[in-house]
């Protein structure tokens, strides 16, 4: 992989990750990346209004790796579906990357392995963020649920395997980041995401139990998964924490290289996309 471009709207801003991550140019303007023919892959990981209309941009002649959300809009998806649908000799992906860490792959493998329904609780300790962010501002930012508790869809939606049939959520009356999201998919499993902000942060970030055909699997922090009732699995550590960040992206430079599909197909990022704004725009109401 040879890094050529690194634009930032601030010139200052780019040099200096240009020579942070050795990338051969700084720029400021984006249209320089997208009608460069020898740019093959785009990295979008701007502000999050600026998403849809940039892989709408990209998608057109090169592959594109957008961080999440994809849109913050439900208009913005139909674009994206109809520039890709143009051409689909590029790949896209979104960095849900929860689903690609070792101990979440542990998950899949055991379920799998049983064939019933299984019930999944996610708790996040998300932690507070200044009102102030850029992030909370609607037309900027989407809110937290659009741009973060999407992962957390993302990953029970990548467990149960199977379509969302129905779903709930509901928010604290003072505060728009605590949030209760059930999933209820079409093999009956059954998910619960409790998203905080309001917590303490000596409690764990990230935590998820799955309660399968009489066996339990805990997972603490991305570090560590337990089981009980399994023959064959009892624990599993991480030398240290593994969100499935640098096998996400790989598994996307892989594909590109080798001629497959996307690790995580089209309609499954449109589909926790599309529950994601869904979801977002109800708690607003």
């Amino acid at each position: 992989v040879v890094l050529d471009s690194i634009v930032s709207s601030e010139g200052v801003n780019a040099k200096r990750l240009a020579k942070k991550w050795n990338f051969k140019n700084a720029l400021t303007d984006d249209q320089c990346i997208f009608s460069n023919a020898l740019i093959n892959l785009v990295v979008i990981a701007t502000r999050h209004n600026l998403h849809a209309n940039q892989v709408i941009q990209a998608i057109e002649t090169k592959h594109v790796f957008v961080e999440k959300p994809l849109a913050i809009y439900a208009e913005e998806l139909e674009k994206i579906r109809t520039a890709y649908e143009k051409n689909k000799n590029y790949l896209l992906m979104v960095g849900f990357n929860r689903r690609f860490s070792p101990l979440i792959q542990t998950i899949k493998k055991l379920l799998l392995a049983e064939q019933v329904p299984a019930v999944f609780i996610m708790t996040v300790n998300a932690g507070n963020i200044s009102k102030a962010h850029w992030v909370h501002n609607l037309s900027v930012g989407g809110g937290r649920v659009l741009g973060e508790a999407c992962h957390f869809i993302d990953l029970l939606c990548f467990l149960a395997g199977n379509p969302v049939e129905k779903w709930n959520a509901v928010s604290a009356k003072t505060e728009a980041d605590v949030v209760t999201v059930t999933l209820s998919f079409s093999n009956g499993s059954h998910g619960t995401i409790h998203y905080f902000a309001n917590g303490h942060q000596l409690f764990p970030k990230e935590r998820l139990e799955v309660f399968c055909n009489g066996k339990i699997l805990q997972l603490d922090n991305f570090r560590q998964l337990k089981g009980l009732g399994w023959k064959h699995f009892k624990k599993q550590k991480c030398r240290r924490q593994d969100k499935g960040q640098i096998a996400c992206v790989q598994a996307f430079v892989d594909a590109i290289y080798e001629g497959k599909s996307s690790p995580i197909s089209f309609e499954e990022i449109m589909e926790v996309s599309r529950l994601s704004i869904e979801i977002s725009e109800y708690l607003r109401c």
